[in-house]
C-alpha cells in the first residue's frame, strides 16, 4: 500500500478537529442561551485549535540568542491588508500584562472573536499567499485549501455573543493542549445531539428572522432619514430659487430705472441741443465775419465725431452682454426647476418602497406568530424577502448615486449662482462708476457751454462736449449729419466768396493797369511810381480784410 503524506494526514487532523470544535462551540452556545465567558470550556477548546491551526507548518525564525516559532508575525500582517484590523493591533499592543508574541497572538484571537470578524481578517491573510510564503512552508494549513475550508466555518461563528475579559487573564504561560473527551459522546447524547440540532435549527431560523427584521427597520429608519433629508434639501431649493427670482426682479427694476435715466438724459441733451441749435443760428451771422480757425475746427468735430462713434459702439456692446446674462439667467432658473422636479419623483419612490417595507414587516410579524408547522412557507417567505431586500440594497444604492449626483448639481448650481451674482454687483458697480463718470462729464459740459457762450471763440468745444454726453442715443447721428451738410453748406458759400473774391481782385487789377495806363501821360514822369504803389497797397488792405486765409 501507498504511504500517505504525513503533511496532509496532519492537515486532515486539523480540519477535522476545527470542525468539531467550530460545530460544538455553536450547538452549546445555542442551547446556552446567553453570551459566552472566558471560562467556557468550548470557546477553550476552540481557541486551543486555531492555535495549533496557525501553528501548522509556520517557519522557525533564527534570532540572535534562540530561535523563534509563533504565528503573530501573519497576524500582524492582517493590519496592513485590512484597515479595520488597525484597532485590534492597537489594543493588542497596549495590554499591559502581554510580553511574549503568543500571548498577543491570543489576545488577537479573543478581540476578533469578539468583533465577529475572524472570517473576514483569515480571509484576507488567506487571499495573499505571496505575504504568507514569508512565514510558512509551503505545505501549510494556511497555504493549502484547508485553510479556506476552515476560513469559511468561522463565519458561522458570527452567530454568537461572546464577552472576553482579557485585561486580567494570564495568555503568555498557557498550555494549549486539546480535549479529544468533549467530542467522544455516547448514544444518548447522539439522541439529545438531534434535539439539540433540532432546537438549534429553529432558534437560528428564528435568530436570522430577528435579523432580518432587525436590518429592514434599520432600512426603514434610514429611508425615513434620507426623505426627510431630501424635503430639507428640496425646501432649501425652493427658497434659493425664490432669492434668485427676486434677484432677477432687483435686477430688472434696476434695468427700468437706468432706462428712464437713460431717457431724462436724452431729453436734457436734446433741449441743450436746441439752445445750441439757436446759438448756432444767431451766431452763424457773426461767423460769416470772422471765419479764421474754422477749418481747425472742422478736423476736431470729425476726430470727435470718431470718438462718440467708439463710445456708441462700447455701450451697445454692453448692452448686449446684459441681454446675454440675462438668458444665462433664464437659463438656470430651468435646470434648477428641473433638478427640483427630479428629486420629487424620488422622493415619491421612496415613499413607495417605504410601504413597501412596511407591507412586508407586517407579512413577516403575521408569519411568525404561526405554528412549527409553517417553518417550510417561513423559508420560502425567507427566500422571498433575502430577494427583495438584494432589491431594495440595489435601489438604495441607486438612490444614493442619485443623490450624489443631485448634491453635485445643487452644488455646481449654487456655485454658478455664487459666480452670477458678483458678476452682476461687479457690473452693477461698473455701471453706476460709469453713471457717476457721466454725469461728471454732463456737469463740465454744462460749464464749458457756459464759457463758449461768453467768449464765443471755442463754439466747437461746446458742440463736442454736448454730444459726448448725447453719444448713448441715436438721434444724435442724424443732427450730428444735418450739422455736417450746413458746414458743408458754408465751404460751398465760402468757396463762391474766395471766387467771387479773385474775380475782383482781377477786375481791380485791370483797373488799375488801365488807369495807370491813363494817367501815364498826363502826369509828370517821377509821380507814376509812387501812384502806382500806392494803389497796389490799398488793394492790399482790401484784400487783408475780405479775404479768409487758407486751412
Amino acid at each position: 500500500m501507498a504511504t500517505k503524506d504525513p503533511t496532509a494526514v496532519e492537515r486532515a487532523n486539523l480540519l477535522n478537529m476545527a470542525k468539531l470544535s467550530i460545530k460544538g462551540l455553536i450547538e452549546s452556545a445555542l442551547s446556552f442561551g446567553r453570551t459566552l465567558d472566558s471560562d467556557y470550556p468550548p470557546l477553550q477548546q476552540f481557541f486551543v485549535v486555531m492555535e495549533h491551526c496557525l501553528k501548522h507548518g509556520l517557519k522557525v525564525r533564527k534570532s540572535f540568542l534562540s530561535y523563534n516559532k509563533t504565528i503573530w508575525g501573519p497576524l500582524e500582517l492582517v493590519e496592513k491588508l485590512y484597515p479595520e484590523a488597525e484597532e485590534i493591533g492597537a489594543s493588542v499592543r497596549d495590554l499591559p500584562g502581554l510580553k511574549t508574541p503568543l500571548g498577543r497572538a491570543r489576545a488577537w484571537l479573543r478581540l476578533a472573536l469578539m468583533q465577529k470578524k475572524m472570517a473576514d481578517y483569515l480571509r484576507c491573510l488567506i487571499i495573499q499567499r505571496d505575504l504568507l510564503s514569508e512565514f510558512y512552508e509551503y505545505h501549510a494549513l494556511m497555504m493549502e485549501e484547508e485553510g479556506a475550508v476552515i476560513v469559511g466555518l468561522l463565519v458561522g461563528l458570527n452567530v454568537i455573543d461572546a464577552n472576553l475579559c482579557v485585561k486580567g487573564e494570564d495568555l503568555d504561560s498557557q498550555v494549549g493542549v486539546i480535549d479529544f473527551s468533549m467530542y467522544l459522546k455516547n448514544e444518548e447524547d447522539i439522541g439529545n445531539k438531534e434535539r439539540n440540532v433540532q432546537i438549534a435549527a429553529i432558534l437560528d431560523q428564528k435568530n436570522y428572522v430577528e435579523e432580518l427584521n432587525r436590518q429592514l427597520n434599520s432600512t426603514v429608519s434610514s429611508l425615513h432619514s434620507r426623505v426627510d433629508s431630501l424635503e430639507k434639501s428640496n425646501t432649501k431649493l425652493i427658497e434659493e430659487l425664490a432669492i434668485a427670482k427676486n434677484n432677477i426682479i432687483k435686477l430688472q427694476e434696476e434695468n427700468h430705472q437706468l432706462r428712464s435715466e437713460n431717457k431724462l438724459i436724452l431729453m436734457k441733451t436734446q433741449q441743450h441741443l436746441e439752445v445750441t441749435k439757436v446759438d448756432v443760428e444767431a451766431e452763424l451771422q457773426t461767423y460769416k465775419h470772422s471765419r479764421q480757425g474754422l477749418d481747425d475746427m472742422y478736423n476736431e468735430a470729425r476726430r470727435q465725431l470718431r470718438d462718440e462713434s467708439q463710445l456708441r459702439q462700447d455701450v451697445e456692446n454692453e448692452l448686449a452682454v446684459q441681454v446675454s446674462m440675462k438668458h444665462e439667467i433664464e437659463l438656470a432658473m430651468k435646470l434648477l426647476e428641473k433638478d427640483i422636479h427630479e428629486k420629487q419623483d424620488t422622493l415619491i419612490g421612496l415613499r413607495q418602497q417605504l410601504e413597501e417595507v412596511k407591507a412586508i414587516n407586517i407579512e413577516m410579524y403575521q408569519k411568525l406568530q404561526g405554528s412549527e408547522d409553517g417553518l417550510k412557507e417561513k423559508n420560502e417567505i425567507i427566500a422571498r424577502l433575502e430577494e427583495k431586500t438584494n432589491k431594495i440594497t440595489a435601489a438604495m444604492r441607486q438612490l444614493e448615486q442619485r443623490l450624489q449626483q443631485a448634491e453635485k448639481a445643487q452644488m455646481e448650481a449654487e456655485d454658478e449662482d455664487k459666480k452670477y451674482l458678483q458678476e452682476c454687483q461687479s457690473k452693477s458697480d461698473s455701471l453706476q462708476k460709469q453713471i457717476s463718470q457721466k454725469e461728471k462729464q454732463l456737469l463740465q459740459l454744462e460749464t464749458d457751454l457756459k464759457i463758449e457762450k461768453e467768449w464765443r471763440q471755442t463754439l466747437q468745444e461746446d458742440l463736442q462736449k454736448e454730444k459726448d454726453a448725447l453719444s448713448h442715443l441715436r438721434n444724435e447721428t442724424q443732427q450730428i449729419i444735418t450739422l455736417k451738410k450746413e458746414f458743408l453748406n458754408l465751404q460751398d458759400e465760402n468757396q463762391q466768396l474766395k471766387k467771387i473774391y479773385h474775380e475782383q481782385e482781377q477786375a481791380l487789377q485791370e483797373l488799375g493797369n488801365k488807369l495807370s495806363d491813363m494817367a501815364l501821360p498826363s502826369s509828370a514822369m517821377s509821380t507814376p511810381g509812387i501812384r502806382i504803389s500806392e494803389l497796389r497797397a490799398a488793394e492790399a488792405e482790401r484784400a487783408n480784410v475780405t479775404t479768409v486765409p487758407p486751412g
